[in-house]
């Protein structure tokens, strides 16, 4: 409740509290109950996204609710994960889920983290390395001692880093502008107009019923309601494309991005290993060291490295294909190697692949023989490349090394595309691994990125001693090399100072606070809960294509706001301007607050329609220009106010209206009505009107729109006095011309000149 009260707390709340307390002032109960009902909508609508956006934080802490084997009081127990504290000793084995910070003190396992850092192959650790909660033991057994527990493990921080992190909404700055820019119109001219009244000496209370006609003009009522049905509309083609936003706003910040950050495995790459590089050893062929690491592979464990030797082997041919496996053990962090016993023209052959100096002591290799074996794994590390051996022992006894093996995660093949696509676009693409340099930028060589590659600890370190420096330096590289979990949450952050609009993609829950501070997160399709929790999108297919739709669909809604906007401030500017000017000269109220209502209603029904016309996006990222929009809609407003004068001369003179000042009302009405909707096909495109087609959505609400209101103002209804239908005939000829011919012609050299892309 809380939290729903906060949202009546703000510049646009304020602006409609006052005009909802000056309407029960006045005894305008409509205007109370229309302004009262958008206040209460807009509360609601915010509340509901926040709640939205604490989903990540209760994704981590449902994870953490597991059991663990523990020595207490000189025995073993199951407790809840919970219950430990530092210095507890657990017991782990295969299957069982780390539940804590753990220092490893005997024993060897194997340990698949892919939930923190998305890297698909499992990591050996021995004795004094330590373990983090959220990872799963693959293979060993072993005893470890608590270092920290909940919120204290490395997954407690990153649930708290999470919860911590604040992208900085733009659609809530532009709101923000528009707002202000608003007000500060309203409230000159209001000031002007009270001081000239005062003058004449006019009673201030008979001013209020003007002071509620530019609130309620100056208020900015539809632009939530205009993004959410934009930004909900652009969710559902972005969901037929394959990308479902869990953040609204996440589809215009789209339009902004300017830089991506791209996770190596499992993104850019297939997060399946590829056998790249064989170099066989005296006395084996190229064939014979793939089909020799096949035999000692099991598919049905689906190890990674496994499944590499398997596939590669159908593509050679050796003596050694296709024999039959008798006996697998598979790898332990303490062989360091898997083996098979199989069967070659009936005897027993035993072979195994695994940890080239492993099989290079148990092969008795001389030292020339091992300095070569070394050289050509230096010169596969350069390439980036993971090597191993491969040896057989014949049935005499004797162990033969067969030959190295170069492995890695190839780039998908639609990575580079996409990279060249999104710099078409105008969006940086920067790199970020766990890798080594070496292996970063190799595939940044292959997916046609840049050379400039940043170690993680480096960046880090420059933060601490000049922030300027590192963010300078984050900028300019290509890619992040060594990247713990906590350095893409700096990354974001250091370029997020330089002023860019960032988008990240990642699938870990290491990626979740990075996902959360970016403009755009983007989980990939195979990211855990709490990584799709924490982002503003997800992608429903492998790979990165699909990411295209995402600028693109944004600056279509950009372009649909931008438009609202100008619309906005163009009526807001004129209504205002109009309404105290010709109070002032005339001493009428020519338009009432009755009127103001009701126009905006009829307006607001139209241009809420511009969330689905045609448009014509940008080419490169979006960047809000408020204050050139505003000087192009205020000198488009100058324009329509000098039509509005003339055609109320005309009426005053030559249609007897001032002696009927319901009629004058209702005349009024209809002069600001129809100049605002040939107006909407005037902003609705920055060259000639004419360049391109409105939605039929879009021109339907517009024909519809007027035919209403031809009706009511001919009729008549309580509150709007009938008016012969000839006027409105005018009306509409006179604005069609002046709007369509003269402004348009005037806009497209505004611009122009301001340089403005909508």
């Amino acid at each position: 409740m809380l939290g729903f009260a906060k949202k009546f707390w703000g510049l646009t709340a304020w602006m409609l509290e006052l005009t909802v307390a000056v309407s029960i002032l006045l005894g305008k109960y409509l205007e109370f109950y229309i302004i009262t009902a958008l206040l209460v909508f807009n509360a609601l609508l915010g509340t509901v996204q926040e709640a939205q956006a604490s989903s990540a934080v209760r994704a981590l802490r449902s994870k953490l609710k597991v059991n663990a084997r523990v020595l207490r009081d000189g025995g073993w127990l199951r407790i809840p994960a919970r219950e430990l504290v530092p210095g507890d000793v657990v017991r782990l084995r295969a299957g069982d889920f780390i539940p804590a910070d753990l220092k490893l003190m005997s024993g060897q396992l194997e340990i698949d983290q892919s939930s923190l850092t998305g890297e698909s192959l499992p990591v050996s650790k021995e004795a004094g390395e330590v373990l983090y909660s959220g990872s799963i033991v693959k293979t060993g057994e072993a005893s470890a001692v608590v270092l920290s527990t909940g919120v204290s493990t490395y997954y407690g921080k990153t649930a708290e880093l999470v919860r911590a992190a604040r992208p900085s909404f733009h659609l809530e700055g532009v709101t923000s502008s528009v707002v202000k820019w608003l007000l500060v119109m309203v409230g000159t001219l209001l000031a002007a107009t009270l001081i000239v009244s005062m003058v004449r000496g006019t009673n201030v209370l008979d001013m209020l019923p003007l002071v509620l006609v530019l609130l309620v003009s100056a208020i900015p009522v539809a632009l939530p309601t205009m993004f959410v049905i934009s930004m909900a509309l652009g969710s559902v083609e972005l969901a037929r494309k394959g990308v479902l936003i869990t953040r609204l706003s996440a589809v215009e910040d789209a339009a902004t991005m300017d830089t991506l950050c791209v996770d190596k495995t499992g993104t850019i790459t297939m997060n399946s290993l590829e056998i790249t590089r064989i170099l066989p050893m005296a006395g084996f062929d190229e064939d014979d060291v793939v089909a020799l690491g096949a035999l000692a592979s099991n598919e049905a464990d689906q190890d990674p490295i496994d499944i590499a030797f398997l596939r590669s082997a159908k593509a050679h041919h050796s003596a050694f294909s296709g024999l039959p496996q008798k006996e697998f053990v598979p790898f332990n962090p303490t062989m360091k190697r898997t083996e098979a016993v199989a069967l070659k023209d009936g005897r027993r052959i035993r072979v195994m692949k695994g940890a080239v100096r492993v099989l290079a002591e148990f092969c008795r290799l001389d030292q020339d023989e091992m300095r070569g074996v070394e050289q050509n794994m230096d010169e596969f590390a350069k390439s980036g490349y993971r090597t191993l051996a491969v040896a057989v022992v014949d049935e005499g006894g004797l162990p033969r090394f067969s030959g190295l093996v170069a492995l890695w995660d190839p780039p998908r093949p639609d990575s580079a595309q996409l990279v060249k696509s999104l710099r078409d676009l105008g969006v940086s693409v920067k790199m970020l691994t766990g890798d080594a340099v070496p292996v970063a930028q190799e595939m940044l060589k292959q997916v046609g990125l840049g050379p400039n590659i940043v170690r993680a600890s480096e960046l880090k370190k420059l933060v601490e001693e000049g922030p300027e420096k590192a963010a300078e330096i984050a900028e300019k590289s290509d890619g992040y090399a060594e990247v713990y979990p906590e350095d893409k949450y700096v990354i974001v952050k250091q370029l997020q100072s330089k002023g860019h609009v960032i988008g990240m993609t990642g699938d870990g829950v290491n990626d979740a606070p990075a996902l959360r501070q970016a403009e755009v997160g983007i989980a990939v399709s195979n990211a855990t809960d709490v990584a799709k929790g924490a982002a503003s999108a997800v992608l429903t297919d492998e790979g990165l294509s699909n990411i295209l739709n995402l600028p693109s669909m944004g600056r279509m809604i950009y372009q649909r706001v931008v438009i609202w906007i100008v619309n906005k401030i163009v009526k807001t500017f004129e209504v205002v301007v109009f309404a105290s000017l010709a109070f002032i000269f005339t001493g009428l109220a020519v338009v009432g607050a009755f009127q103001i209502v009701l126009l905006l209603l009829m307006n607001d029904f139209v241009t809420i329609s511009l969330s689905t016309d045609n448009v014509r996006w940008s080419r490169k990222p979006d960047t809000w220009k408020i204050s050139k929009l505003v000087k192009v809609a205020i000198m488009l407003g100058v324009l329509t106010i000098a039509e509005h004068f003339a055609l109320l001369y005309a009426g005053l003179r030559y249609l007897d209206l001032g002696s009927d000042i319901a009629k004058l009302n209702t005349f009024a009405f209809g002069m600001l009505f129809y100049s605002a909707m040939f107006m909407i096909f005037l902003v609705r495109e920055r060259g000639h009107f004419w360049r391109s087609v409105p939605s039929r959505t879009l021109l339907t609400a517009v024909v519809a729109d007027i035919v209403l209101v031809m009706f009511i103002t001919t009729l008549g209804i309580p509150g709007l006095a009938p008016i012969p239908i000839r006027y409105t005939l005018y009306m509409i000829v006179y604005y069609m011309f002046f709007v369509l011919v003269v402004d348009d012609a005037i806009k497209t050299l505004l611009v122009k000149r301001a340089g403005l892309s909508w």
